[in-house]
């Protein structure tokens, strides 16, 4: 191994399934070899079963779709305002000057602190869920996006003026293409964030959803059952990872030049 360089995609895939391997491995020998209670840590096999109980007899794919629906809603919410005040905080200084104390302020306050007062508000309803997503996305959206679009190359600013382009066209023509790469990678950490605060969300007055399984579980001391909806949620948040990266290499092909 030598410092960053890289590795073809068939090893990547290779040591990537290796760790989960190692890790089911490590669990298993934990639990069944009796160094862990099943009390407090469910073995494997008792965690994929109870799992399917809960997807075939107690509606769990219901509770999946809703918490899905909620991530993607809040967080979609959040992208639709914080994308384009983020590329105007970033392409102009005084919009900057005036929204970035504001918004470092607010991205320090955490989203499950207005838990209590969203539910005086909203109720217990979709709208508190959706807020708490928004409320913990859309700051981080603004600050980081205006950095990225900040960051761009001065030199291909002074270019574009050259070449005789107004304000305008510098933003859509240079700014957003250059910016656009690290944009859509933004968008792809903070939608993984998005998934913690819909969880806590749903700790508290929620009917549905995967974070009241586990609350429900939890009353139960049904840890298998706590362990399947973490492992849901993890390879949730994979396949949508993937799908962003996927996405990115296809939008942005010569952000794989630099």
């Amino acid at each position: 191994m030598k410092p960053l360089a890289p590795v073809d995609p068939r090893t990547r895939i290779a040591l990537g399934v290796a760790f989960f391997i190692v890790f089911f491995a490590v669990w298993a020998a934990a639990t069944f070899g009796g160094f862990v209670s099943k009390t407090f840590l469910a073995d494997p096999v008792t965690m994929v079963r109870s799992g399917w109980t809960l997807l075939t007899e107690h509606g769990f794919l219901h509770d999946i779709g809703m918490t899905v629906w909620r991530v993607l809603g809040g967080f979609l919410i959040a992208a639709a305002l914080a994308v384009p005040l983020g590329v105007l905080m970033g392409a102009y200084k005084p919009v900057e000057a005036f929204f970035e104390p504001f918004v470092s302020f607010a991205r320090y306050l955490p989203a499950s602190a207005f838990i209590p007062l969203l539910i005086l508000w909203a109720g217990i309803g979709e709208a508190q869920k959706l807020a708490v997503i928004f409320i913990g996305s859309f700051f981080q959206l603004v600050l980081m996006i205006a950095v990225s679009v900040g960051n761009t190359r001065r030199d291909l600013v002074e270019a574009a003026y050259t070449l005789g382009a107004l304000d305008r066209g510098v933003v859509a023509r240079v700014l957003l293409p250059s910016s656009a790469p690290e944009i859509a990678e933004t968008l792809r950490m903070v939608l993984g964030w998005a998934w913690t605060y819909v969880i806590v969300a749903e700790l508290i007055g929620a009917s549905s959803g995967i974070g009241h399984m586990i609350t429900d579980s939890q009353a139960l001391m049904a840890t298998d059952q706590i362990i399947f909806g973490i492992i849901v949620i993890g390879l949730i948040g994979l396949v949508t990872d993937l799908a962003f990266k996927a996405g990115n290499r296809k939008l942005f092909p010569w952000a794989q030049l630099r």
